[in-house]
């Protein structure tokens, strides 16, 4: 009965549980694989995580997934309980990075609605001849002492065998956290992973698949198991560690005699609670007697069990204990879900601009005073409502670094190079949609650097440096953008190098001076399709192919790229993006009867300006004095050839913007003010057109396209 149920609503929350266990194992083995082994902690929860994904692989019937879970398995076992001395830690780190790769795989199969269908034989074949060779000569012998993690698929759930004197036998009084979904579901894959021990087991709620209904007993009274096995207490504990499902896990060794009186002897012990109020207390009581709840059994000495916080620790009375602090607790939720939160969030904005700059409330004589009141509540909670949902959506870099990491391992071991990885800031959180956006430019940076940034071993030593490359990835905030760095301690970029390769695709300007371009200048033509230094393609590419790819991703949420190098000491990659992509504050200005918004954090300054402050050179191209300095003027109504637009400069607004250090002047006719901006895209029936990175709905219903002002400065 119990092996035939449908595991289809199961499969959302295998996926989800199990992608968590391979992060934190990925995350473990990465930490220490330039460790001489895994210390005994790392190897503990290595064991417990291929113990936890076998076994709801095996309850999910993927069998080429539990198989090769539990044959790594076997192999941390043997380690904890051998401590063999000739482990080749590197080849085992492969081992289990490979492992997890294929799970990730089978996984990712089933995300897209595919089947698992990979084949884990060959993996399965590499990991018997790894642990037959860290055996070795001594395998009978060790066999004997250890015991073989063998797994044997019951055929039964219960099945009552002869105890021997080797027999333990325990009461388990297993307690999950309040809100967890499929409780019943939880609790019969830890009864699946203990038959592998048992030689006796029973549990209640008995029917824990087919009856839904025992989900809410179990969150509600507990999980209670009855177990017969010659596993030790300690041993049992570590298969039963407290985390995402346990709140609490209580394991007593009791008799035969009360394991055979089943289920009857949970309870008869009466707890003494020094942790609940009076009041719960109480109403906890009145409920029980309520239910007609008669203990018959009389009580005897040392049936009164008082639950402490430990010996030595001074008792409070109830009435004198403070309130319990309330417990923060955990929901998964589509993100399909908070992104049609945000767009509403999104028109909630736009329909409030509506409201408050609606024509009407312009007619003379109409006092407002109240109405203006009530706005201003309702514009408070709707920055609110805002800042929640962008909190809600804001996640750590952490996960996205750590598969850098793995790059960084495997491109080292597959070039024969010496690399250390090293995260900085990994914890600044970023909008969950920008870091879709950065994973792929992040991987181009990263494999570069290893590649084509740090020189092989014997050129290194021959250059005098450290024998062991660095890749460094760092991540910070700063006015309201996040820059991520990629630096390594290589080679550096070749000025003439690239230079040579420029002039030669006919990339410099006619009569210019190679002299004049700056470093800056210079390093951002690898950034261009095609371009690249690189004589040989290699299986990771060199620093310049797919470049292109990295800036276009980044200037397509409003990122760019900076490069900095020095040659001989290595080069840094600076990427400049926002800290979201749902809604800023913008600048409203209008050319003709254009609108058009520009971002606040991008604005230096306002100025008006006379037609003799304006110098146009022979190619048409004009600039503009102030304070000494002079900036280029880009005139929107020519620029996008705007019909009805203010020709006369004086009577027109210069709008100063200044990116990565690079200024320009936009002359626009007039400003209309500042205003909170929902960022759209821009349709995908028009053509793309330089210098706009989107469009936004304004208060009076029309719609005003955004200036990117990096593509606006790139002319």
């Amino acid at each position: 009965m119990a092996e035939e149920f449908n595991t289809e609503g199961m499969l959302d929350m295998y996926l989800f549980e199990n992608g968590q266990l391979l992060e934190r194992l990925q995350e473990i083995v990465l930490e220490q694989k330039d460790a001489d082994s895994f210390d005994e902690e790392s190897m503990n929860e290595i064991f417990r995580t291929m113990h936890t994904i076998k076994g709801s692989s095996g309850v999910m019937m993927f069998d080429d997934i539990t198989a090769l879970s539990h044959k790594l398995e076997d192999i941390f076992y043997y380690l904890r309980e051998s401590h063999p001395d000739n482990v080749p830690h590197l080849e085992l780190v492969e081992h289990v990075l490979d492992v997890a790769d294929f799970i990730t795989g089978e996984m990712e199969k089933l995300e897209n609605g595919e089947t698992a269908d990979g084949s884990s034989a060959e993996l399965i074949k590499n990991l018997d001849e790894f642990l037959d060779s860290i055996k070795g000569k001594t395998k009978k012998e060790k066999d004997k002492v250890i015991q073989e993690n063998v797994h044997e698929e019951p055929q039964q759930f219960y099945i009552a065998p002869m105890a021997t004197e080797a027999s333990h036998f325990y009461k388990i009084y297993l307690t999950f956290n309040e809100g967890i979904a499929l409780a019943n579901v939880h609790a019969y894959k830890i009864v699946y992973s203990l038959k592998e021990i048992a030689e006796d087991i029973m549990y209640s709620p008995e029917d824990i698949i087919s009856d839904e209904s025992s989900a809410e007993e179990i969150l509600e009274n507990g999980f209670k198991i009855l177990l017969q096995t010659q596993t030790e207490k300690e041993q049992l504990g570590e298969m039963l560690p407290t985390g995402y499902e346990l709140k609490k896990v209580e394991i007593l060794e009791c008799t035969g005699q009360e394991f055979l009186q089943g289920f009857d002897s949970f309870g008869s012990e009466i707890r003494i609670d020094l942790e609940s109020s009076v009041e719960v207390i109480e109403a906890r009581a009145g409920t029980k007697e309520q239910g007609k709840t008669k203990v018959d059994k009389p009580i005897a000495p040392g049936d009164f069990v008082i639950e402490s916080k430990g010996p030595g620790k001074q008792k409070k009375l109830a009435k004198d204990k403070p309130k319990k602090q309330e417990k923060t607790t955990f929901i998964s939720v589509d993100v399909q879900k908070m992104d049609m939160l945000m767009d509403l969030i999104g028109e909630l904005v736009i329909s409030e601009s509506v409201v408050l700059q609606n024509p009407d409330l312009k007619v003379p004589g109409l006092k407002l005073d109240n109405f203006h009141k009530a706005a201003g509540q309702m514009m408070k909670i709707s920055t609110d409502l805002q800042n929640v949902i962008m909190s809600m959506r804001m996640v750590p870099l952490t996960n996205t670094f750590q598969k850098m990491n793995r790059i960084v391992f495997d491109a080292s071991r597959k070039l024969g190079k010496d690399v250390e990885f090293e995260m900085i800031g990994d914890a600044t959180e970023v909008d969950k949609n920008i870091i879709e956006h950065i994973s792929d430019p992040l991987m181009h940076l990263v494999r570069n650097s290893v590649d084509h940034g740090i020189e092989e071993n014997e050129e290194r030593a021959k250059k005098g440096k450290k024998e062991k490359g660095k890749v460094t990835l760092s991540a910070k905030t700063e006015s309201g953008k996040v820059w991520i760095s990629v630096q390594d301690n290589g080679q550096g970029l070749d000025r003439a190098k690239i230079l040579a390769k420029a002039r030669k695709q006919g990339l410099l300007e006619y009569g210019r001076e190679e002299s004049s371009y700056t470093d800056k200048e210079v390093y951002q033509f690898i950034t261009l399709p095609g371009f690249s230094t690189n004589e040989k393609v290699t299986e990771l590419s060199g620093r310049g192919v797919g470049m292109d790819v990295v800036v276009s991703n980044l200037q397509s949420i409003g990122g760019a790229l900076e490069i900095e190098s020095t040659p001989g000491e290595g080069s840094t990659m600076n990427m400049k993006i926002p800290l979201t992509l749902a809604i800023i504050d913008g600048i409203v200005m209008e050319v003709g009867n254009s609108s058009f918004v520009i971002e606040t954090s991008m604005v230096k300054e306002f100025v008006g300006i006379r037609d003799n402050r304006l110098i146009r050179n022979p190619d048409g191209k004009e600039f503009v004095m102030i304070r000494g300095e002079g900036y280029p003027v880009l005139r929107l109504g020519e620029w996008y050839e705007i019909s009805g637009y203010q020709s006369d400069t004086e009577d027109g607004m210069l709008v100063i913007v200044e990116v990565e250090k690079q200024v320009i002047c936009i002359l626009a006719d007039r400003l209309r003010g500042k205003q909170e901006i929902v960022v759209k895209p821009i349709p995908d029936y028009i053509k793309k057109v330089k210098g706009l990175s989107g469009c936004t709905q304004l208060g009076d219903g029309s719609i005003a396209l955004i200036l990117d002002a990096a593509g606006l400065i790139e002319e």
